[in-house]
């Protein structure tokens, strides 16, 4: 195995020799490419809730390549730890690169095993290749490169790669202990995380040149219950004129293809007035300002569901739920889950008056599972930002950098709603099947893209230890 470490490291090396600190990972004694890192790593199976083999597995690298390590927890659904270039009792000001060590379980239907690391054509294969193994590879190369290059020494920062357990499932032992128990021990002045790659494969049509988007903000996870109880006749062969399933049913189709109302906002439109940039005439003059024409713009956004749910609250119905397994039984009680998405200055109290009377049956009782809390966007007004931006130009030249809100939520959230700043962002460029596929069967990303993802962080400390 050690012979096809230096084999990977050597033919890579040469392809994509620009990146420096292909020399300085070492695993078992032996350089190797960041690809074979990525490899091993999907290798060792973390679906949430079993993240402890995997989480050594990736600690040992770092403290196999020298970084200090403070450990936040050591099971299974708490496996927690920072890797970093000083030791945390120093009390610098911390630039924390944060991952999650779980993935979601393999899909069905995977043309390849989920966790073989395979790969073809140069791209590398498996669960977590893009979220999150693959990006936590382009983290710890980068502050790797720092490390070995001894050029940090008379930095006032510190710079940590933090990996944490229950992402996929927002569980209590993950990123949430590690605050809630070790915050002020790692003092983060800003936390970079997982976050929106190149965004115009995604959204589709011609553009001038990439845009990179920064997320700032994210949507809060509100999940509901619906519930409706209701005694009626039992027997399957006399249908009576009301029954628990029959009232859920025409409840949820009233709400599921009800047309979300489309909110504007300054950081949402932001997102157009960068796309219009790169159109012509009437299309142009129409995004550069979009809220005058809303009404037209609203119609268009709605036949792309990936950009539309930055603009209003999602209600996705993900589990309809009746405990009956026998045809000839009519169950008395049944259950649906809605995943919502708000946005960040959503009044949980009216969303669920919305619901309710959206619903038109005020039999069925609705409850919450879990409302993440409210946060403020982070400042784009500070020199986190503005580099960020610079090394992903550095490395894309002519591309745009804007800040936008993410619909889906990760661990960056736990940190806003503290006050520390928190951006989100995979800077490479990945085609739509690659996004396509997280969270979904074969999921891969290219090795040039560990190459660049890297060196666009590595960029960005260079340029914070200046």
């Amino acid at each position: 195995m050690k012979i096809i470490s230096f084999l990977l490291f050597f033919f890579y090396g040469l392809t994509y020799g620009q990146y420096a600190g292909i020399n300085y990972l070492k695993i078992d004694d032996d350089n190797a490419s960041l690809e074979y890192l990525l490899q091993k790593y999907i290798q060792i199976p973390s679906v949430s809730g079993n993240e402890k083999i995997a989480g050594e597995f990736i600690k040992s690298v770092c403290e196999e390549n020298g970084l200090h390590i403070s450990t936040f927890g050591k099971e299974n659904k708490n496996f927690n730890f920072a890797a970093s270039i000083f030791p945390l009792s120093s009390n610098k000001p911390n630039i924390i690169l944060l991952n999650h060590i779980d993935v979601v379980p393999a899909s069905e239907n995977n043309k390849l095993d989920p966790f073989s690391g395979e790969i073809i054509n140069g791209e590398v294969y498996g669960r977590g290749a893009v979220d999150n193994k693959g990006a936590a590879v382009m983290q710890l190369a980068s502050i790797l490169n720092i490390f070995k290059n001894g050029n940090f020494k008379d930095s006032k920062y510190n710079i940590t790669f933090l990996a944490v357990s229950c992402e996929e499932k927002q569980g209590k032992g993950g990123v949430a202990y590690v605050i809630e128990n070790h915050l002020d021990e790692l003092n983060p002045i800003v936390v970079i995380g997982e976050g929106p790659t190149e965004i115009t494969s995604l959204i589709g049509g011609k553009f001038n040149n990439p845009i990179f988007a920064i997320s700032v903000a994210h949507k809060r996870s509100f999940w509901l219950n619906l519930k409706r109880e209701m005694y009626t006749m039992g027997h399957g062969s006399v249908t009576p004129l009301k029954y628990a399933n029959k009232e859920m049913v025409e409840a949820l189709d009233r709400l599921v293809t009800k047309k979300p109302k489309a909110v504007f906002t300054d950081l949402n439109t932001n997102i157009l007035k960068t796309i219009a940039e790169h159109k012509k005439g009437i299309e142009k003059f129409l995004l550069s300002h979009p809220r005058f024409f809303k009404p037209l713009i609203i119609s268009q956004l709605r036949k792309q569901p990936e950009l539309f749910a930055l603009f209003c609250n999602t209600v996705t119905l993900t589990n309809v739920n009746s405990n009956n397994t026998a045809y000839n039984i009519i169950p008395t009680s049944v259950e649906a889950f809605l995943d919502c998405r708000l946005q960040p200055d959503k009044d949980e109290d009216e969303f669920i008056k919305y619901i309710q009377k959206t619903l038109k049956n005020d039999s069925i009782k609705v409850s919450i599972i879990e409302n993440m809390p409210k946060t403020d966007p982070s400042s784009t007004d500070n020199i986190f930002y503005e580099n960020l931006g610079k090394a992903i130009q550095l490395n894309y030249p002519g591309s745009q950098v804007t800040p936008v809100m993410m619909p889906n939520v990760n661990d960056l959230g736990a940190f806003r709603a503290k006050g520390v700043l928190a951006f989100a962002t995979i800077p490479v460029y990945l085609k739509k099947e690659h996004i396509e596929g997280i969270h979904n069967r074969d999921e891969h990303i290219p090795v040039e893209a560990l190459y660049n993802g890297a060196q666009v962080y590595f960029d960005f400390l260079q340029l914070m230890m200046e």
